[in-house]
Parts: structure tokens; sequence; C-alpha cells
């Protein structure tokens, strides 16, 4: 376990003021600097300035640890853990970099297409390794623990971040069928007919818990109207920031793409299957 000496905000959360934060480092690069830019104290004042240290209290995750590797750099890994740095102590996994979108032309959609400087976050893992899962509230597709339960803080933070870097775009690529769900809360599809499958398939089957339909997904079990097995494939989800990506998610042209998209679109599961294929998981 971290001693107290080396496991900043042990004993004060409140260690600088808002001004202060990212003032000092605002210009320096290095590998060693998050994002190459800010040290991890300032880092780690964010955190207690937008709530997470509170939080992380509240639920007893405490002491905080924390880790971050550059050697891929600009991609840089960024953990937080519970007291010891060990994937049994989880509970916070970035994959984060600055990057460079650039829209694919899409004729029907008319996006903007010029190039849109963005937060890209490669993975992303939010976990409680105190929490247990049980038959009310059972694992999803890639979880060893269940979720955090912090995801508006955690997005208040990046979003936070965004606009201190002076981001165009906040980049996701959603690994699993129901992390696209779940970041739907904040994102959209730059593919609006990819938001469209997304939300047919969630409508189509809105009797099911999430937790079925992503094992659904995962397992191979949903096919297509042809009679195909779907394959989900992540494509880029954005949180827009400025002002055109924003006008282009609430465009009318968009929205009918969607539209259609969700009309197209036709699934079903094969329950054989699924029941065979969930018994066989431990």
């Amino acid at each position: 376990m971290e001693d107290s000496k080396n496991a900043p905000f042990l004993e004060n959360e409140s260690l600088i003021g808002e001004d202060e934060i990212f003032s000092a480092l605002a210009e320096r690069r290095g590998t060693t600097l998050f994002l190459g830019k800010y040290a991890l104290n300032e880092v780690f004042a964010v955190l207690a300035k937008k709530g997470f240290i509170k939080e992380a209290r509240k639920r007893n995750l405490w002491p905080l640890a924390f880790d971050m590797d550059s050697s891929a750099f600009p991609l840089q890994r960024f953990q937080i853990f519970l007291g010891e740095k060990s994937p049994d102590y989880l509970i916070v996994d970035l994959k984060i970099r600055e990057g460079v979108f650039r829209p694919k032309e899409r004729p029907v959609a008319e996006p903007p297409l010029r190039e849109f400087k963005s937060l890209i976050l490669e993975w992303l893992t939010l976990q409680n390794p105190r929490a247990e899962f049980s038959e009310k509230r059972g694992a999803l597709p890639g979880q060893q623990y269940p979720g955090l339960g912090m995801s508006k803080k955690i997005m208040d933070i990046f979003v936070y971040l965004g606009k201190l870097t002076h981001k165009d775009a906040i980049l996701a690529f959603p690994a699993f069928y129901h992390n696209a769900v779940l970041f739907s809360r904040y994102f959209h599809f730059f593919n609006p007919e990819k938001e469209g499958e997304v939300e047919s398939i969630r409508r189509t089957f809105s009797h099911m818990p999430i937790k079925q339909l992503a094992w659904a997904v995962y397992l191979n079990c949903l096919r297509t109207a042809s009679g195909e097995v779907y394959e989900w494939k992540a494509e880029e989800q954005v949180f827009p920031l400025a002002k055109d990506l924003r006008e282009y998610f609430d465009s009318k042209n968009y929205r009918e793409i969607v539209k259609q998209s969700l009309k197209r679109y036709q699934f079903t599961i094969e329950a054989e299957d699924f029941e065979r294929k969930v018994g066989s998981i431990d």
C-alpha cells in the first residue's frame, strides 16, 4: 500500500484554488507529464475539485494510488488504484491521447469536413474493486468488478479537460455494444447510420435488461433481417465541443438519417443458442 508521503490527498483534498490549477506547467512538454503538459499533482487537484476524490471516499475507495505509463506517448495510460498498484485493486483505467479527427466524407449526412482537434479516449474502465456482483446485478461482458457509478463525474472531468486544452471534440471508441449504449447519454456516433443501428437494437429489445442484451450481442446471438450474425464493430462516438459539430448532430439531415436507419434495421435473437451459450459461462 502507498504511504501518506507518496499518496496525494490522503489528508487534505483542497490543495490549490481553481485559478491555480494547470497554471505552472501549462506549456511544458514531456512524456512524464499528463498529455505532455500537466504534472500529476495538477491532475489530482482537478480530480478533487470536480468531486472525484469526495465520491471515492464515499465508496470507501481510500487511499488512492496513481500510475501513468507514457511509454507509447502520445498515447498514455492513466490508472487509479485502491491503495495498491495491482490489477485486483484497479478503479480507473484510461488510455488517452490528443489527436486530430478527420471525418470521412459521407455525402448523405453533409458533415463538416474540417479537421477537429480531439481528446481521444481509446480505452476507459471504471470499476469498484470493493463491490461484488449479485444475481440482481450481474457482470457485463468485459467486467471484472461492478461499475463505479460515477460516469457523470468522470464525463464532467473530460469536458473540463477538453475545454481547457481547446479541443473541438471528445472521441470514444466503445469496445462493446453496451459501452455504446452507456456512452449515448453524452455521445453521438459521427455516422448517423451507426447511431440508428445501435438505437434500433435497444428499441427492438427494450423489454430486455441491458445486461442480457449485452451478452446476446457479445455471444453472437443477434441476427440481422437476412439471418446473418450481427457482429459489433466500433466507430467514433463524439461529444461535440465545437459549434459546427453540435450543429451537425442537431441538424435535420442527421436526425432524418438516424430515423431512416431505425426503420431499416431489423434484429432477432436466437433464443436457444443464447441460453446454451450463457449457461456455459462460468
